[in-house]
């Protein structure tokens, strides 16, 4: 018998869009709530317009983009139009029944809809509603509309990312969405447990540009502590514990380890590089040894300070040694002799050639109708007793009317077909995919 999953029995009503709800969303079926995403095919998710995303080979289309379907899967999917006073009344329905709201829009949309959280709570009282706006729905920025990049400039992370006297460079992906989505899904499961030994439910007000500001991490300490401003002075550090000619005190580590670089590895490609870290005086000898004992490495790198000194020598030195192996070669050998070090990974590593994440189960390989058998990122971590998993592919749009009208909320089928006729649940100037059709024979 499989165990029970953590959220079973808890339903989401999904109104997300791009990235960062949808990925609170998804996390929350993969801990096995039933999440219904509600969408209209006339006013697209962003994600499903991106036709570079859709795999080669795929027939384009807003079911067969990429990104959507990572971001979206572990859903069911509606296409109802709240645009009218039938499809309102049916969403309305639909949220009575269920136990959390998540939307990410700026924070006056739902409010116009009818479905802001004072409206929800007289549909059902203990509601959670989680809104994920980019500034919350207080304060004087509160009604202003942002993305993940935005987002990120504005926290702070973009003005600490660069070379010096270069424009900021930013990010190479947009990690406000995805943290975003990391703390809506915790903020909602934290409103759960207060439901459970409460008996109410609350707003969850996130802001995503302030999740941010979490991520800043000893810029926000200088400040505060030190009372210095954020600066760009010297070029970063990047692997280097402490870039050579910058002073100490304005590198974001200081001198706590050395060697900690990135080293290339053979045959020498665009991505054969692993990184080594020596966070004692004790794994630098582990590390000596392991190079089998040159001459070079002599007593002046006996210590932190020395080996600092003499950075650039002793990384020339060790870079000469990892070009002679592969990067999981070497990362295998130092592993074994107990010096931290690491592969530097490509996203064909992690998916095809790391032999821990396929243990893990990382990438779970499902059926989708679009896409054929893709694979889908699975939960980073385990639980013994109730597991997270991945349980089915996204929906395509308006995939599963007929299981949650019907079945759920009791519409009879000739009223699900009239809805269909008069631009309820598909536009009347659109045709309907064949899915669709089948669903309604």
């Amino acid at each position: 018998m499989p165990l029970p999953t953590p959220l079973k029995g808890i339903r989401v009503v999904d109104f997300t869009w791009v990235r960062a709800g949808p990925w609170a969303a998804r996390w929350m079926g993969t801990l096995g709530a039933e999440v219904i995403k509600v969408e209209w095919p006339l006013n697209l998710d962003t994600l499903r317009q991106n036709r570079f995303t859709v795999p080669p080979g795929i027939e384009p289309g807003p079911n067969s983009t990429g990104q959507f379907a990572d971001t979206n899967a572990n859903k069911r999917g509606i296409s109802v139009n709240t645009r009218t006073e039938e499809g309102l009344e049916l969403v309305k329905r639909l949220i009575s029944v269920s136990d959390i709201v998540i939307e990410n829009f700026s924070s006056r949309i739902m409010q116009r809809w009818g479905l802001g959280y004072e409206q929800l709570k007289k549909i059902r009282p203990d509601i959670i509603y989680v809104s994920m706006a980019g500034f919350g729905h207080t304060g004087r920025y509160h009604w202003y509309g942002t993305m993940g990049p935005a987002a990120q400039a504005l926290s702070g992370l973009t003005h600490l990312s660069g070379l010096p006297g270069e424009p900021p460079a930013g990010w190479g992906w947009s990690y406000l969405d995805d943290t975003g989505g990391m703390y809506g899904a915790m903020s909602a499961l934290t409103a759960l447990r207060h439901r459970s030994a409460t008996g109410k439910g609350q707003h969850v007000d996130l802001s995503q540009m302030i999740t941010g500001i979490t991520l800043t991490g000893p810029a926000l300490l200088d400040k505060t502590v030190n009372g210095r401003k954020a600066r760009r002075e010297g070029f970063p550090p990047g692997n280097r514990t402490v870039w050579p000619g910058a002073e100490v005190v304005n590198n974001y580590r200081g001198p706590i380890a050395a060697p900690h670089n990135a080293y290339r590895t053979a045959p020498g490609g665009y991505n054969d590089w692993a990184t080594i870290a020596c966070l004692s005086n004790d794994e630098w000898q582990n590390l000596v040894k392991l190079m089998g004992d040159p001459d070079w490495a002599d007593d002046r790198f006996d210590t932190i300070d020395g080996r600092l000194e003499h950075q650039e020598e002793m990384d020339e030195r060790i870079g000469e040694w990892t070009k002679t192996m592969g990067k999981y070669e070497l990362t295998e050998k130092c592993q074994g002799a107990g010096v931290r070090a690491m592969a530097v990974q490509s996203s064909q590593d992690r998916v095809d050639n790391d032999p821990q994440l396929r243990h893990r189960d990382m990438y779970v390989p499902m059926d989708h109708p679009m896409l054929g058998p893709w694979k889908f990122q699975n939960a980073p971590f385990k639980m013994s007793k109730s597991p997270a998993q991945m349980s089915s592919p996204p929906p395509m749009i308006g995939q599963h009317n007929r299981d949650v009208l019907e079945d759920l909320l009791g519409v009879a089928h000739d009223d699900l077909l009239d809805g269909y006729e008069n631009g309820i649940f598909w536009p009347t100037t659109m045709d309907r995919y064949p899915y669709i059709e089948e669903a309604l024979r």
